[in-house]
């Protein structure tokens, strides 16, 4: 059985410990996680002995491996370092996106894998789900002839935005990274994938527009609790939260990011207190709020990508455009019209209707451990469906359109610059 170290005990590496312990297949025998309360979690769900139980990574990879494989799920800013000392010590790498907020690191993390020989499979989940595997074969086997153009819209959901852009841990582009990579970046990895190619030129256009000083409602509070118009804003953080209660899976997600306490008490008390009680015009945010992506790749078809909160949290919606057909997807059925009979399709994917992290995206989470650990356990890194410089390249066309969107220019994909350190 494959073994598992985990840094970073908060809701990414608590969902894939999980599902290590329900597949059979792998077991968590380490952790490493500041917070003493989902440290102890995870060591007593997983029956870890205390002297592998540590409040920092350093700990954990100051001696010998301690497992097979190890599971790096910090915030995005502390992936780096982590990554790099575990590649030395031969642990294979479960990497949570993005890889990390700069170039640089994200090179540093690729080049240590390859260089100690080691695994480094990227968390993509969007990749592994059936309803991408069933769009993907479908494209493959050349239903829809050539793919001329691709349009694709994440919609993070309002309140969803709210929760992790605005008021949570990706509000700030300097302490995470900018919104198109901390959310985003699983969609431009998406359309590549499905594609089948990287990107020439790239442009982009996006503004925080909507959660901003300006657009705060007349006598509107600096935290929900104590507003007079919170009853009326659809931003209400009372609202988004006292409706998780008794709902297990918004308890563990958004709500356990919240607060551990899960009772109306301990709810009002942490939006009292913390980050998440706060006016959503009223906090230090500066990600965008909506954005565009468009991408022209070398046989001149393109694609585009729109980024927005004012929506739903449902699956991301796709359409592509092809010279014998096309597909419109909705992240469970797909509906393929086949230009030369005039019919369509409809096909089902059963990937479920709920695209949030609380229920694994759309199978994508489950499958994308289960994969991870296969390859581990096999010594066969074509079972995960990146490799580390995969990752590193469709993470570049990332980087790319933020300059674009500084800049307002369209920008080349060019090749990396290679430094002194590389090969």
């Amino acid at each position: 059985m494959v073994t598992l170290a985990v840094i970073g005990a908060g809701l990414r590496g608590l969902g894939y410990a999980r599902r290590a312990l329900e597949s059979g297949r792998a077991r968590v025998v380490a952790v490493a996680e500041p917070d003493p309360h989902r440290r102890q979690s995870l060591a007593d769900e997983h029956g870890i002995p205390a002297a592998n139980v540590f409040a920092d990574w350093r700990d954990l990879l100051a001696g010998d491996r301690l497992a097979d494989a190890i599971i790096v799920a910090t915030q995005d800013r502390m992936h780096v370092e982590p990554a790099v000392r575990a590649a030395e010590l031969g642990y294979h790498i479960l990497l949570e996106k993005p890889m990390a907020p700069t170039e640089a690191d994200a090179t540093a993390i690729a080049e240590a894998a390859q260089r100690h020989g080691v695994l480094l499979a990227v968390c993509h989940v969007m990749r592994y789900t059936p309803y991408t595997r069933t769009l993907k074969a479908l494209i493959d086997e050349g239903r829809i002839g050539q793919v001329m153009n691709i349009q694709h819209l994440e919609q993070v959901g309002w309140w969803h935005q709210a929760h992790s852009f605005v008021r949570g841990n990706w509000r700030n582009e300097a302490e995470s990274a900018p919104m198109l990579l901390a959310k985003a970046c699983h969609d431009l990895d998406w359309i590549i994938h499905v594609k089948g190619a990287l990107p020439e030129r790239i442009s982009s256009f996006g503004n925080l527009v909507h959660f901003r000083a300006e657009q705060r409602p007349a006598g509107a509070a600096d935290r929900c609790l104590d507003c007079p118009v919170e009853s009326t804003c659809p931003y209400s953080a009372k609202r988004i939260y006292l409706d998780c209660l008794g709902d297990p899976f918004k308890e563990f997600w958004p709500l356990s990011a919240v607060t551990h306490d899960h009772t109306e008490a301990g709810v009002l008390t942490a939006l009292r207190e913390g980050p998440y009680g706060r006016c959503v015009y009223a906090s230090d945010n500066d990600v965008v709020d909506t954005q565009v992506v468009t991408m022209e790749f070398a046989d001149g078809t393109s694609a585009t990508c729109t980024v927005t909160a004012f929506a739903a949290l449902e699956h991301r919606k796709t359409r592509v455009f092809g010279t014998h057909g096309s597909i419109e997807g909705d992240g469970v059925t797909l509906r393929l019209h086949d230009f030369l009979t005039d019919k369509v399709s409809v096909i089902d994917t059963h990937a479920g209707a709920d695209a949030s992290a609380a229920t694994g995206h759309g199978g994508g989470d489950e499958a994308l451990l289960d994969a991870f650990v296969a390859a581990v356990a096999h010594g066969d890194p074509s079972l995960v469906l990146t490799s580390g410089n995969e990752s590193l390249a469709t993470h570049r066309v990332v980087w790319a359109a933020e300059r674009a969107r500084h800049t307002g220019a369209v920008v080349p994909l060019t090749p990396p610059v290679k430094g002194p350190h590389h090969a």
